[in-house]
């Protein structure tokens, strides 16, 4: 019994992983970048200057939206990090008579940068696309994305149980490694980048199943909440806000109210929204950053836009609230040092790893299957194409990307989009080429235009920008260094990948074929 349990686990396994493996590559890949997200923006405005002040950026921000939108509804402002590349503010005008009041309605946005201005930077979404893309998708409905999303992160988290129910020795096997072994290999390979991230890989795909939890599982939720309003105010509770007198009134100085807002929550604030700004019942929210505590659920507080006297603070969150909170923290890493986020990223790379090596896994194994090894069906085909496709199509779209950035026009109209599409447009013609060639010397060709577009990143910047690697080490600005540095090192590791994957002569092992002498039973022969 506990034979075939483990048969059909492994089944089960295979399947679960296989299905919807190649989204989960690509999930895991971008979530794995979103990691650096800060950092990516700061990399793709190489025109800014690092941040020095804080409260710079939130006084020019409050200095823009006075002159831009006086007499808004509410602004909103991005407090920036160390790390950030500046502030980005939103602005929400006031509701034209007879016209309905939008919650969350952002019609309007700009870029502060370090030095207070308005950004004259290059139109680009950064790091934030991969982040966005890791749940959102691109050029598919938000619902219908996450729902694709949360299907594949359910496949995933049976693939990875069953997968430890069916390696019985998968903690030896951890330590063992056999090279130039064909399937033996890859079987080694998968299982050491399981089982080195293990505790990872659960918690990271359970957690962003938390972070989805209302819509895949809402039946709780519309049990106990009959009105979306008080689920709202429950997990994101508000502070009372007046109607609009018409007043005007100056808005007390914000850095004065970040310094107290920050004593009294005990971190970094990270962003502000205030209400009726420029008016007598103007009300300022300081809402804590998600990179100085655990639970995504950060706390808020409320001061009058006028006195900068205390109005209100937010209560303590429930129990499962803040569950919940500290799930969707623990997924997105935010509150995470710079040795934090390397484990995050270590071991996401680890996971795309053991995704890869499952898909390529499963060719590898059943090629040995096969009545002629030579000549494989279609749908065997179809499979080695996909894998070409995703695991080294994608990681080069990614690239494109990031050179999409450094190419076009700096003033052009849609650049940021423009960005993206040239993204999907080299993936679609990496597709083409995957099909159309051979597998084996697709993965090298593939492998090596990788390993060269990430190594050229760095030296392109050392010749046409000012934040070239010498420049920002010699200056001490180790987000852009560091970019710079990860590029060059995963550019030789996908060098090395292809080094080995063209070196490597698979072993055609013939099937035994018995002769037909009906004296010499005992007799066998290679098939021809």
């Amino acid at each position: 019994m506990s034979k075939g349990f483990r048969q059909s686990q492994s089944t089960l396994h295979t399947w679960s992983g296989l299905l919807l493996g190649w989204l989960l590559f690509a999930i895991f890949v971008a979530g794995t970048s979103a990691y650096w997200r800060e950092a990516l923006n700061r990399w793709a405005r190489p025109e800014l200057a690092p941040i020095a002040s804080r409260e710079r950026v939130v006084d020019g921000a409050v200095a823009f939206l006075t002159r831009k939108a006086p007499d808004a509804q509410s602004w909103f402002i991005t407090v920036p990090s160390a790390q950030s590349a500046g502030g980005d503010v939103f602005w929400v005008p006031q509701a034209k008579p007879g016209e309905q009041r939008r919650r969350g309605r952002r019609d309007t946005r700009a870029f502060i940068g370090s030095d207070g201005q308005e950004g004259t930077t290059r139109d680009t979404r950064g790091g934030d696309f991969f982040y966005r893309f890791h749940f959102d998708l691109h050029y598919v409905p938000v619902l219908w994305a996450r729902w694709l999303v949360g299907i594949a992160a359910m496949f995933m988290l049976v693939a990875i149980l069953t997968g430890i129910v069916t390696h019985k020795k998968i903690f030896r096997d951890f330590f063992t490694l056999r090279r130039g072994k064909g399937q033996r290999s890859w079987l080694d390979g998968h299982n050491a980048s399981a089982v080195l991230a293990l505790p990872f890989h659960l918690m990271i795909t359970y957690t962003g199943l938390v972070t989805l939890i209302a819509m895949l599982m809402p039946w709780a939720i519309v049990a106990h909440y009959d009105d979306p309003a008080k689920l709202y105010a429950a997990v994101f509770p508000e502070a009372p806000t007046a109607e609009r007198t018409e007043r005007p009134v100056p808005l007390i100085d914000l850095g004065t109210v970040l310094r107290d807002a920050e004593r009294r929550v005990g971190g970094e604030i990270g962003y502000i929204t205030v209400f009726n700004p420029g008016d007598a019942a103007a009300r300022i929210t300081l809402t804590r950053s998600g990179t100085s505590m655990l639970s995504a659920r950060t706390p808020a507080i409320a001061y009058d836009g006028v006195t900068g006297r205390l109005v209100w603070q937010a209560p303590p969150p429930g129990g499962a609230v803040e569950t919940q909170g500290v799930m969707v923290g623990l997924h997105a890493g935010r509150f995470g040092d710079y040795p934090m986020r390397w484990l995050y990223f270590l071991c996401g790379i680890a996971g795309s790893l053991m995704v890869a090596s499952g898909l390529v896994l499963w060719t590898v194994k059943r090629r040995e299957r096969l009545p002629d090894p030579a000549r494989p069906h279609f749908g065997f085909r179809l499979v080695e194409r996909l894998n070409v496709g995703f695991v080294a199509g994608f990681p080069i779209a990614m690239t494109l990307y990031l050179w999409a950035n450094r190419l076009l026009p700096v003033g052009a109209a849609g650049r940021a989009d423009a960005e993206v599409n040239v993204m999907f447009a080299g993936w679609a013609a990496l597709f083409l080429y995957a099909l159309a060639r051979k597998p084996a010397r697709a993965w090298v060709e593939m492998l090596t235009l990788q390993a060269a577009l990430l190594i050229a990143l760095p030296l392109y910047n050392m010749a046409a920008l000012p934040t070239g690697l010498p420049a920002t080490i010699a200056r001490g600005d180790w987000v852009l260094a560091g970019a710079d540095l990860t590029f060059l090192a995963l550019g030789m590791g996908f060098g090395f990948a292809a080094w080995r994957v063209h070196r490597f002569r698979p072993t055609v092992r013939r099937r035994a074929v018995r002769t037909a002498s009906p004296i010499d039973t005992t007799s066998w022969a290679p098939a021809e």
